[in-house]
């Protein structure tokens, strides 16, 4: 047999990558689809195939329709070739999903803290982890990654720079989870995986341009942009829940005023409700009831919701903008206040085609989100393997 060159081994590598990610996304195809997208020989794509098979990343199925001649041969991806764990930790909650290589949850943890120290977190995600590890099926890969939404600013070296809400400055995560467990991890703003999650499983499925607002203890959002994730210069992008709507305002946790966070998000929601509750859900329970006070005061989040929402549409003018994580919980009641605002609000040309949603995964997107960038890394990296 002849010796390859680095340079082909290189575009061969690629190759099987790209096949891989086809058959992922466009699946089932046959070889013949493979290489019309692709743009590959048949040869090429028959020889890849075959790896893949072996590798078990992927299986055939019986004949599929013919065009004339013999009936092709189907491919589908083996989603169960191995799982990914996705986590997303709040301020007020830590969420672990075990889910297979097309975000399925097969399983899920949750827990609620408060104001929790770094060391208690780890312990919590340590023991949620190898939990969902004894719980998952047999398979050939096991789990390929860990992947932790988290709400702060992430830098490209996956360092947690800062994270006003957790009171986290400089935290080493990533290093921390990889010298716990042997797998591979990778750390992400919660907002962007957010986004991700609602793009690739939810209702964000449909559009080009998607901001999505994460409603939680604090608020991020997460851009997508022609279909791709943006992050910015650095990876910072988004946050936007420290956008300033009141010069004179209130202190934020940032160490700034009148930030958009200090009165849309769940935190200044709970400070609203105080001699009424203290958690979200018991808001909703009163407001179902008939309760005038929770009705108002979902009312004044909405509100306030709508005048960033309304400074957002009116810079990126989306196709759609998505409410997501705690306060999509509510949205029977924030949900005609915040349309009322941007009605109010926002330049009559922007409004025409803008599509405001509620996330249908609900407090899943972000963890969601983690499982679909790891099981992304693994699907690139594993078809390179020679």
């Amino acid at each position: 047999m002849e010796t390859m060159t680095w340079n082909q081994q290189i575009v061969k590598k690629n190759n099987k990558a790209l096949v891989l990610q086809l058959i992922t996304e466009k699946e089932p195809l046959s070889r013949a689809d493979i290489s019309q997208f692709s743009g590959l020989n048949k040869a090429t794509v028959s020889s890849l195939v075959n790896e893949l098979l072996e590798e078990e990343l992927i299986y055939e199925s019986g004949p599929g329709e013919s065009s004339g001649g013999r009936r092709p041969v189907i491919l589908h991806f083996n989603k169960v070739a191995g799982y990914a764990i996705g986590i997303d930790i709040g301020v007020n909650y830590v969420l672990c999903l075990l889910t297979d290589l097309k975000g399925n949850i097969i399983s899920e943890k949750h827990q609620s803290v408060n104001r929790t120290p770094y060391p208690t977190i780890m312990n919590i995600i340590q023991e949620m982890v190898q939990s969902l590890i004894k719980e998952m099926p047999k398979s050939k890969y096991g789990i390929v990654g860990i992947g932790v939404g988290v709400p702060g600013i992430v830098n490209k070296e996956r360092t947690v720079l800062l994270a006003p809400n957790l009171g986290w400055t400089n935290i080493q995560l990533k290093n921390d989870l990889e010298s716990l467990f042997s797998y591979p991890v990778i750390i992400e703003n919660e907002a962007n995986a957010g986004a991700v999650g609602e793009q690739q499983f939810g209702k964000g499925q449909d559009y080009e341009n998607l901001l999505y607002v994460s409603a939680g203890i604090g608020i991020g959002v997460g851009i997508i942009l022609n279909k791709e994730l943006y992050q910015g210069k650095n990876g910072f992008s988004g946050e936007m829940g420290h956008m300033v709507i009141d010069m004179n305002g209130k202190p934020c946790s940032c160490g700034s005023r009148g930030c958009w966070e200090v009165y849309a998000s769940e935190h200044a929601l709970l400070e609203m409700a105080s001699e009424l509750t203290d958690s979200l859900e018991s808001l909703i329970q009163l407001a179902k009831d008939g309760d005038e006070s929770a009705h108002h005061i979902f009312r004044q989040i909405g509100t306030y919701l709508g005048y960033g929402i309304n400074n957002i549409i009116n810079t990126f003018n989306p196709d759609q903008v998505m409410i997501g994580n705690r306060l999509a919980l509510a949205k029977e009641w924030i949900e005609q206040p915040i349309q009322a605002t941007i009605e109010k609000l926002t330049l009559t040309h922007h409004q025409n085609d803008i599509q405001l949603d509620f996330s249908s995964l609900e407090t899943y997107s972000t963890a969601l989100g983690m499982s679909a960038f790891v099981v992304e890394r693994f699907i690139k990296e594993e078809a390179k393997t020679p």
